[in-house]
C-alpha cells in the first residue's frame, strides 16, 4: 500500500469512526435478540453450507462456492442460493442458464453454466427460496447458499468465513471507516475460517500465527486457499488459443471488488497491459463500451487482446453485439479457488456435514 492510499485508510479511519460506533451497536444488538431467540432463525430441513464474509467483498466467495460443489458432487444433487446481486427484482427464481444477467445475477448465471446439474436458485428472502427449493426441488440433498452469513433468520448447520491474506478482518474496520458490514466476532462463530488469495501454501508457523492474528476459537477450522487461473478461451467459441506473451498487448477489463491478483497475473503473462477497472457487478453502458473500443484502438502492435472475466463476460455477453467493441477480440479468463492446506480435512467437513444429515439418510 502506497503513501497515499495509507493516508486515504486513516482519514477514512478517523472520520467513520463515530459513525461506525453508532453501526457496530446496531450490530451487536441485532445479533443479541437472534442469540436469545427474541427474533426467530429458521433451520432449513436439507444441509445447507454458507460460503460468506464480514467485508464488503472481493474474498472469493463465487470461486469457493464451485469449491464446495467440486467438493459435494459425489453425494447427490445440489443446489446453490444466492441474491443475484445486480438482478432486477427480489422475487425466487431458478437460473435455467440462457437468461440475461441483469435478470438472474451475473454470478448465478455463472454458476448455472459452470455446473449444468446443480440446480440455481437466486431469491433475496432465503427463509422463502429454502422452501421454494424444498417444494420444488425434492431431489436436492444439499443447499450451498452464497453470501448469507448476515442473514439470520436462517440458522446453517456450516458457516464457512472468507477472509484475504491481504486484508484480513484483523486489519480492517466497520463501515464507514472501514469495509466490514458484521462483526469479526461474528466471524469467530463460524465452524471455519478461509484465509484466501494466498500468495503460497503457509508453513505450520505462519498457521498458528494467523490463527492468533484472528482470534479463532481452539475448536475452529482454519484453513489457506489460493487460486489458479484457468486456460483463456475466446468470447464467441472460437476454438483457436488465444495469443500471450511478451509481444501481445493486453487490454484488462474488470468489474470485481478486488482485481489485484488478477491484474497481476495478467501483466506477468503479457507484454504491455492496461486495465480498465469498473466497480463490482458494473452494467456497462454503451459509453463504457465506446471507452474501451477507444482504448483498445490505442495498441501500436499488431497481436492484442482484450482479456475480461467470467463474471464480467456475463454482462457483457447481453451488450456486445452491435457495440464498438463487436469486432474486438475479446478473451475470458477463468479462475479456480483451491485449498492448499489440508485438503483432506476440508473434503471430510463438508463430506461429514452433508452425509450425516438426517435428511441424507
Amino acid at each position: 500500500m502506497g503513501k497515499a492510499a495509507k493516508y486515504a485508510t486513516s482519514l477514512r479511519r478517523i472520520l467513520g469512526a463515530p459513525f461506525a460506533l453508532l453501526y457496530g451497536a446496531a450490530l451487536r444488538l441485532r445479533h443479541a435478540l437472534y442469540d436469545a431467540g427474541v427474533l426467530r432463525a429458521v433451520e432449513p430441513p436439507r444441509p445447507t453450507v454458507v460460503v460468506g464474509n464480514v467485508a464488503l467483498g472481493g474474498t472469493g466467495k463465487t470461486p469457493h462456492v464451485e469449491l464446495v460443489l467440486r467438493n459435494l458432487r459425489d453425494l447427490g444433487p445440489l443446489a446453490t442460493l444466492s441474491r443475484g446481486y445486480g438482478r432486477s427484482g427480489t422475487a425466487v427464481l431458478e437460473v435455467r442458464g440462457d437468461e440475461a444477467a441483469d435478470a438472474v445475477g451475473d454470478e448465478p448465471l455463472q454458476l448455472k453454466r459452470h455446473f449444468p446439474g446443480v440446480r440455481v436458485f437466486v431469491g433475496a428472502d432465503r427463509v422463502e427460496a429454502l422452501a421454494h427449493i424444498a417444494a420444488t426441488a425434492p431431489e436436492v440433498k444439499a443447499v450451498v447458499l452464497d453470501d448469507a452469513l448476515q442473514h439470520r433468520p436462517v440458522k446453517a448447520r456450516l458457516n464457512l468465513v472468507l477472509t484475504t491474506w491481504t486484508r484480513p478482518w484483523c486489519d480492517d474496520a466497520l463501515l464507514p471507516a472501514g469495509t466490514l458490514r458484521d462483526l469479526p466476532a461474528r466471524a469467530r462463530q463460524a465452524e471455519a475460517v478461509i484465509v484466501t488469495k494466498c500468495p503460497h501454501a503457509p508453513t505450520v508457523a505462519e498457521q498458528a500465527a494467523w490463527r492468533k492474528r484472528l482470534a479463532l476459537r481452539s475448536e475452529q477450522a482454519l484453513f489457506f486457499s489460493g487460486l489458479r487461473y484457468a486456460p483463456l478461451r475466446w468470447l464467441d467459441g472460437r476454438l483457436e488459443p488465444v495469443p500471450e506473451g511478451p509481444d501481445v498487448d493486453a487490454l484488462l477489463v474488470t468489474g470485481i471488488a478486488d482485481p489485484a491478483p488478477l491484474v497481476a497475473e495478467v501483466r506477468r503473462r503479457w507484454g504491455r497491459v492496461e486495465h480498465a477497472a469498473f466497480p463490482d457487478h458494473h452494467r456497462f453502458t454503451p459509453a463504457d463500451l465506446a471507452r474501451l473500443a477507444g482504448l483498445f484502438g490505442t495498441f501500436a502492435r499488431r497481436r492484442n487482446v482484450l482479456i475480461t472475466t467470467e463474471k464480467d463476460a456475463m454482462r457483457l455477453r447481453s451488450v456486445i453485439t452491435g457495440s464498438p467493441i463487436e469486432k474486438v477480440p475479446v478473451a475470458v479468463i477463468g479462475v479456480e479457488a483451491v485449498i492448499l492446506t489440508d485438503t483432506e480435512r476440508f473434503s471430510t467437513l463438508l463430506h461429514h456435514h452433508v452425509g450425516t444429515h438426517p435428511a441424507h439418510r
